[in-house]
């Protein structure tokens, strides 16, 4: 293992959405690791598929400088990148839907603190060139104690 590669460590993963009032809360387990300057942090949570069956989604968020990505694999297929006064491109794959998407990032805050990260941002969402949503989102990443 080179010296820019970190060993994979386990976190707590809060992730805290918030759009038109409504605050939706995601809380898992997940690992992060680090090689050269980007942070990977990945965690899987399980969503409510469309027949209300419970379905799996693996979460990869990797943070590269000033830049978030988060990408999604299973159930849904989606990446989607932050940069503070960028419109970036992204997409969005189910079973049922598909489309192209872009992120118009207004705020993006990363602070680290040892193995600990707190990361807010801010972003329009748009769908077919359309502003679909705003969005706010605080994520909390929490080095779990060693046993």
């Amino acid at each position: 293992m080179s010296e820019l590669q970190s060993a994979k460590y386990g976190v707590t993963v809060t992730l805290e959405s918030r759009q038109d009032g409504q605050k939706n809360v995601i809380k898992a387990a997940g690992e992060a690791f680090s090689k050269g300057e980007q942070l990977f942090i990945r965690y899987e949570e399980t969503e409510q598929g469309p027949q209300g069956e419970a379905v799996s989604v693996r979460t990869m968020i990797k943070i590269t400088g000033r830049e978030l990505k988060l990408i999604r694999h299973g159930s849904i297929e989606s990446e989607q990148s932050f940069e503070t006064g960028r419109r970036l491109p992204g997409f969005y794959r189910s079973q049922y839907a598909q489309f192209n998407l872009s992120t118009d990032t207004r705020k993006l805050d990363i602070m680290r603190n040892g193995r600990s990260l707190e990361v807010s941002w801010e972003y329009d969402l748009y769908v077919y060139g359309e502003l679909s949503g705003q969005f706010a989102i605080s994520l909390y990443i929490q080095e779990e104690p060693q046993s």
